[in-house]
């Protein structure tokens, strides 16, 4: 008689791949000190090229095509403009640094984050993540901004800028927001009922670090990108959502006194761009008309990547200043060059000119088309009601939709820099995972929309997608 051995335990849990995706965005709670300001490479980009080696790895040991066609071609899309501009530029440091750069952020993390994010449990993994990592810099602002030791503004330390510091005054703001669309994206979508709760609260606590930030663009762009999220989901739910927004910002404002003399004058300067504009404004402004300026003298190519910091000055009119100052939060005063326009198509248009902006700008573009094709079919077969658990759209779509809304929104005011931008390539790389996956998951009968290779049709329901 032979005894048979019993078969090892399989362990309770297993790390999924995408993991790997949430340390680059926990590496972003680490505070580096006054010295470090928002100059030089973060852990976090270190460990999202370590990520980037990591999905090759795990191709080349499962031995399957990393992306279909269709998803090859959106993605590499940007990489046409960026080997023209490097072939263009300065010298061969600034042609490797930009190119690296560039496909740090547009290309290679977002691929990889499509890569390793399998199915829905990744996605809600990651986009509770970046909630998360808002909800940690946002309670360092607020604190900064209740105790006056935060950026100096208007001669008064109240700024919040978390653990980025006052030479990064909108890593902060970018962390927020970006949290504060995944947590709206999460309380909409389908999902269970406590988790639904748990991310609304979520959304309505970033407010007041948000507001803290004195960020007039991400204000205009997460206003933008959850009145999209918010319309996404159905008109019905579109009014109840707004309700309780308008509720909660009375009690913040009249309960809380969170309406500052400070922030109703920032408030009211977005209408005032143009009849009496500010300092940082007007430097704004000239920088854009610096960056026309070179698009002019190479109207396809553009002068090439990192070149606006040295045509800077000879396409600048005596208005533009000498550099914006940067003061608190644990540093001392500091003056910064401005070296960028402030706008990331003008930044792509005078670097790469009209070739790069094209490429780059499709891409986004061909991505947000394929997002929100994908987001009809699912809400259609969920009755597009907007009404009950199971006429939600899925938390992907809306998450993915929100972040690219916002990421093309807020480049009409700001550009790539800082630490913060490894989550900016994170967050597109949430949006190509839903624009470029396979199927709307949980809806039967959804043709392919052509993303990873290797997955096969949509499925039925997922237990996960049905609760």
């Amino acid at each position: 008689m032979s005894l048979a051995l019993p078969r090892a335990a399989v362990p309770p849990w297993k790390v999924p791949p995408a993991a790997a995706v949430v340390a680059v965005v926990a590496l972003l709670a680490v505070p580096l000190g006054p010295a470090a300001g928002g100059s030089g490479a973060h852990p976090a980009d270190a460990v999202s090229a370590l990520v980037v080696l990591y999905c090759a790895a795990r191709l080349v040991r499962e031995r399957r095509r990393p992306l279909s066609r269709t998803a090859a071609v959106v993605l590499g899309l940007p990489v046409l403009g960026l080997a023209v501009a490097a072939a263009g530029a300065a010298s061969p440091g600034a042609a490797l640094g930009g190119l690296g750069r560039y496909l740090q952020v547009f290309v290679l993390v977002p691929a990889a984050v499509v890569l390793l994010a399998r199915g829905p449990g990744d996605v809600r993994l990651l986009s509770w993540a970046c909630t998360g990592l808002a909800l940690c810099q946002g309670a360092v602002g607020t604190h900064q901004y209740v105790t006056g030791t935060g950026a100096s503004y208007q001669g008064e330390q109240v700024r919040a800028v978390g653990t980025f510091g006052a030479q990064d005054v909108m890593g902060m703001a970018t962390v927020v927001s970006l949290g504060l669309v995944c947590a709206v994206g999460l309380a909409l979508g389908r999902g269970p009922v406590r988790e639904r709760a748990v991310a609304a609260g979520c959304a309505v606590v970033l407010l007041a670090p948000l507001a803290f930030s004195f960020s007039r663009g991400a204000w205009i762009a997460t206003a933008v990108a959850c009145a999209a999220q918010l319309l996404l989901a159905g008109a019905r739910r579109a009014l109840a959502a707004g309700a309780a927004l308008l509720a909660a910002g009375v009690v913040l404002v009249g309960g809380f006194g969170v309406g500052t003399a400070m922030l109703q004058e920032r408030v009211g300067s977005i209408a005032r761009v143009a009849d009496a504009p500010d300092r940082s404004v007007t430097d704004r402004y000239t920088m854009w008309s610096a960056a026309i300026g070179m698009w002019r003298e190479r109207p396809v190519t553009g002068v090439g990547l990192k070149g606006f910091p040295a045509e800077r000055d000879a396409h600048a009119s005596l208005a533009l200043s000498s550099g914006s100052e940067t003061d608190g939060a644990g540093a001392g005063y500091v003056r910064q060059p401005l070296l960028s326009p402030h706008n990331m198509y003008l930044l792509v248009l005078a670097e790469q000119g009209l070739l790069g902006l094209t490429a780059l700008a499709g891409s986004w573009l061909a991505l947000l088309a394929l997002g929100l094709r994908r987001l009809r079919p699912a809400r259609r077969w969920t009755g597009g009601t907007g009404t009950g658990a199971g006429a939600c759209p899925p938390c992907g779509g809306l998450v993915g939709c929100g972040l690219l809304v916002w990421q093309l929104t807020d480049f009409a005011y700001a550009d790539i820099g800082g630490p913060s931008t490894v989550l900016t390539a994170v967050s597109l790389g949430l949006a190509a995972h839903w624009a470029l996956g396979s199927g709307v998951p949980g809806v039967p009968g959804v043709p392919e929309v052509s993303g990873v290779s290797g997955v096969s049709g949509v499925s039925g329901v997922s237990g996960e997608e049905a609760r």
